[in-house]
């Protein structure tokens, strides 16, 4: 069965056995909790797959356990593949940092602030500087998310159909020219604020190559990679492979079928979104932290230069500082010590993330509780694949750190 597999001895690479298996005991308790239908974890160091476990179902109403060849939705974990896309077209002139986000979308070049009133009379304000790509890149272009419930913008987002799908009928360029007439919640530059930047770059990326964002990641970031089990959809018997999505219980918290929202996957996109929409593998998504963390090359086949990966993965947040101060503290506070790069949340205070992980590691998570970093300091990769949205139900993500951390022994 294709999938990925142990490919060293634990101990060759620094790696206490024991201490890695009381990872997969640990989230076997969410399993048998029904907290998480199942779970797919790889952990690898020096290059080298050390660990490799799966538990509970990818089904649970029909008994499917997770294999190793499952796929899953990994929604936000999509962003970094479309900023590799995006750095892609830097690296060939296509884009600069610095260009203005109108050059690719001509309406952005009207697109004004939100400053009072509400989302039924907004009070609105020119932009003081235009969006620019780096904008989109480092989610500092003051858009936003309509299933956030935080702004009038939010608001504002729902009522155009942008919550967790697009408005019907639109393609990629009718959703970003209507993202385009929807206030910004601040102005460009000024705050960290989790939004649908990334969408609207993959449709900078379609202007700038010439190309749907789909064939282009297909043509440059996938196929060159080996991934071949990545996709904006499924069909045929491909999605009988796919993962059921699961949400918890208003009252009980156990995992129960989201039906219309899994069923997303199962239809070809009109607007393929380079923020959320692809649905990937652990053998796919392995191969890209395996790139990434070879500064760009994999297998001979070099897709981005070192200096470029490099750039990308580290904290590009004005003056240094770390999202939970650079956000608007009416919000969400992100945890603190952790900055943001082009396309990857990144590491700059270990002690102030209150978890153990290592300066300058990188990576991100998707809505339905998939995870991945690499931790160049280490050589140390890490994928947790499961579905379960929201994101937010559970600490997954630090309490993964500090068990797969603990098992460093060298």
């Amino acid at each position: 069965m294709p999938g990925v597999s142990v490919e060293i001895d634990p101990p060759e690479v620094g790696l206490d056995p024991f201490r890695l298996a009381s990872i997969g005991r640990h989230f076997d308790r969410y399993v048998e909790n029904r907290r998480i239908p199942g779970f797919l974890l790889v952990v690898t160091r020096g290059g080298k797959v050390a660990y490799v476990v799966k538990s509970g179902h990818r089904d649970l109403e029909n008994g499917l356990p997770v294999e190793a060849d499952t796929r899953f939705r990994i929604y936000s974990m999509t962003k970094p593949i479309t900023s590799v896309a995006a750095m892609i077209c830097y690296e060939e002139g296509l884009i600069a940092l610095d260009d203005p986000v109108s050059k690719f979308i001509p309406e952005f070049a009207e697109t004004r602030v939100f400053t009072g009133g509400s989302s039924f009379q907004p009070v609105t304000v020119p932009v003081l500087e235009p969006i620019k790509v780096w904008n989109l890149m480092t989610h500092t272009a003051g858009l936003t998310y309509g299933w956030m419930f935080k702004h009038p913008v939010d608001t504002m987002y729902r009522s155009a159909g942008f919550n967790w799908e697009t408005p019907p009928g639109l393609d990629l360029a009718g959703c970003c020219r209507q993202l385009a007439r929807i206030p910004l919640r601040c102005q460009p530059g000024t705050e960290w604020t989790y939004s649908v930047a990334t969408d609207v770059l993959g449709r900078v990326i379609e202007v700038a190559a010439g190309q749907p964002l789909d064939e282009f990641f297909s043509e440059r970031v996938l196929r060159p990679l080996g991934m071949t089990e990545t996709s904006f959809y499924l069909e045929g018997e491909q999605a009988e492979r796919l993962a059921v999505l699961y949400s918890p219980d208003l009252f009980t918290a156990r995992a129960t079928r989201a039906t219309h929202m899994g069923e997303v996957a199962l239809r070809r996109p009109i607007a393929p979104l380079g923020g959320t929409g692809l649905v990937s593998t652990a053998a796919d998504y392995h191969r890209f932290t395996q790139m990434l963390l070879r500064h760009g090359e994999l297998d001979g086949v070099r897709v981005l230069g070192a200096r470029t990966v490099s750039y990308m993965t580290r904290n590009h947040l004005p003056g240094g500082v770390d999202m939970a101060h650079f956000v608007d503290p009416a919000g969400d506070r992100p945890e603190p010590g952790i900055g943001f790069g082009l396309g990857f949340s990144v590491v700059v205070d270990p002690a102030a993330a209150e978890v153990t992980c290592s300066a300058g590691e990188y990576g991100w998570g998707g809505a339905a509780s998939t995870e991945f970093w690499v931790d160049p300091a280490e050589e140390l990769t890490v994928l947790f694949f499961t579905q379960l949205i929201p994101s937010s139900m559970y600490p997954i993500g630090r309490e993964l750190r500090q068990l797969v951390y603990s098992a460093i022994v060298d």
